[in-house]
């Protein structure tokens, strides 16, 4: 694997968001010397925060997996994630909704899972899912440690006997055919495939590969921090402090110092200068890019992946609804096409809502809930919608939609508190106005994605989900370790095994 050269005592990492906390929080933990430099007055980055009028909102991601990267981050300085954090089970998952009236509640627990598929849709179904369980299982066996938590230097780099296990599994088949090898319910299948949207993907077109992202949302557990997402990253950046990294807030890195192939120094917006052996940049690639005056040699450009209306909402209390909602339309593949093809907003979307107070009544004033809905629409490089104009009435119609499919007595004295559309996203340096960064096509996946080494810099590395391995929690936190080897080189770290995973689920 190749790794930066020279000395690395001092590291600078661009960015406090959970890529660069992650990254922080490594090399912290294998000696080095460590500033951080971020731009806003708190850490976060994507999982960012806005608070109004006593709603105390998360703006970024809102579903939590996987929380033993979690554990690896605080360990890398001797912590724990309980000594930070108060991350608190959701269950059910998800409940998901569908045009038909039909609810099936979704469960990490094999059997509570297999119970519930059995009401929804029949024995035969239970068993299938039973049978894809085992396969996710083996999937993310396969796919971890050797493939999403691996640097690579080439696509030879894959050439090992783990992809041979991947490919028998049948890796490299359409996610959407090869849940269909399981289950036949279409509706049903929409529970393990409606993943593929997070890769920038729609289900027919991704690689079962990616299944592994159900296995993480169906059967890893999902968690919530009490005090709301932003918990996450405080308690990162706090770690990370203990450990001796420095913090520098409410200021931009404007310019990397070279002397030949190395970065000596970033100059920020303030005018400060620091000194550097080596960079972590966890800004947005093209930034990055910039910073560094690299420019791409991939044949074509890179592809963003499809966009969201998100609306942060404001109702009265409603205990029946639960902390996540998947709210189906009846419409499934031509609503992909329709976003990533067309460059429209799906005519009958599918939409997640999310009621974090269901958790932490605190995040909004008395007597009332916070929402969080969430509507994919096109990108800016796939549509020409004007935004700004069209952004107050679409959210008002995603509202409809929304109280349609929950009944007549959901959403209750419902206020707008804000609208967050492509155009707000661009207007955060976010490629085409996407907040999940790069695509996952499969030229943008693994080896073909943009590396996190760059090509005639020999001290900077790249974090992030613009880079290896991808978006998402997960996939971020990740990218922060994955660069800390590069830099350090690979540190010694337990293996990983599903059934320690879902471990935690039964504790």
């Amino acid at each position: 694997m190749r790794t930066v050269s020279g000395r690395t005592d001092h590291v600078v990492v661009v960015g406090a968001g959970l890529a660069g906390l992650s990254a922080a929080l490594h090399l912290a933990g294998r000696g080095r010397t460590v500033t951080v430099v971020e731009r806003e007055a708190t850490p976060g980055g994507r999982m960012g925060r806005l608070d109004i009028a006593g709603y105390r909102i998360d703006t970024g991601p809102t579903v939590l997996t996987m929380p033993d990267l979690l554990d690896e981050a605080f360990a890398a300085v001797g912590e724990r994630t309980s000594d930070r954090l108060d991350l608190l089970p959701v269950a059910p998952a998800y409940q998901a909704r569908f045009a038909d009236g039909r609810i099936l509640e979704v469960h990490s627990d094999a059997a509570e899972m297999a119970r519930r598929v059995t009401e929804f849709a029949g024995a035969g179904q239970a068993e299938g899912y039973g049978r894809l369980r085992a396969w996710l299982t083996r999937l993310y066996a396969a796919e971890f440690d050797h493939f999403i938590g691996a640097n690579f230097d080439s696509p030879l780099s894959m050439l090992t006997p783990a992809l041979a296990r991947l490919v028998a599994l049948g890796g490299f088949r359409g996610w959407d055919r090869k849940v269909a090898q399981f289950i036949d319910d279409p509706d049903l299948r929409r529970v393990f495939t409606f993943q593929s949207l997070y890769a920038g993907v729609a289900p027919e077109h991704a690689r079962a590969a990616y299944a592994v992202i159900a296995y993480m949302d169906t059967m890893a557990g999902v968690y919530f921090p009490r005090g709301g997402m932003r918990a996450v990253p405080d308690a990162l950046a706090a770690a990370a402090e203990a450990a001796g990294v420095r913090f520098r807030y409410g200021d931009s890195v404007t310019e990397l110092t070279r002397s030949g192939n190395r970065v000596q120094a970033v100059r920020t917006e303030q005018g400060v200068e620091i000194a550097c052996d080596a960079v972590v940049l966890t800004t947005e690639l093209h930034r990055s890019h910039a910073l560094l005056g690299h420019r791409s040699r991939r044949p074509v450009a890179v592809r963003a992946a499809p966009s969201a209306v998100v609306l942060h909402l404001g109702c009265d209390s409603d205990t029946a609804l639960p902390h996540h909602s998947l709210l189906f339309g009846d419409a499934w593949r031509s609503v992909f096409r329709e976003i990533i093809t067309d460059g429209r907003v799906m005519s009958d979307p599918s939409l997640l809502l999310t009621r974090p107070t269901a958790a932490d009544p605190s995040l909004a004033p008395p007597g009332r809930d916070l929402l969080y809905l969430l509507a994919p629409a096109p990108n800016l490089s796939s549509g020409e919608i004007d935004w700004d104009t069209m952004g107050p009435a679409y959210a008002q119609q995603i509202i409809d939609i929304a109280r349609r499919r929950l009944g007549a007595d959901a959403m209750r004295g419902v206020e707008v508190l804000r609208v967050v559309t492509p155009a707000d996203w661009a207007r955060q340096d976010m490629l085409a106005g996407s907040p999940f960064a790069l695509a996952h096509t499969f030229t943008q996946t693994g080896p073909f994605r943009p590396s996190n080494m760059v090509r005639g810099v020999g001290n900077a590395v790249l974090a992030g989900g613009s880079t290896v391995p991808g978006v998402g929690i997960p996939p971020v936190l990740i990218s922060g370790r994955l660069a800390a080897d590069r830099i350090t080189g690979p540190w010694n770290a337990a293996p990983r095994t599903a059934g320690a995973v879902a471990d935690r689920n039964v504790r």
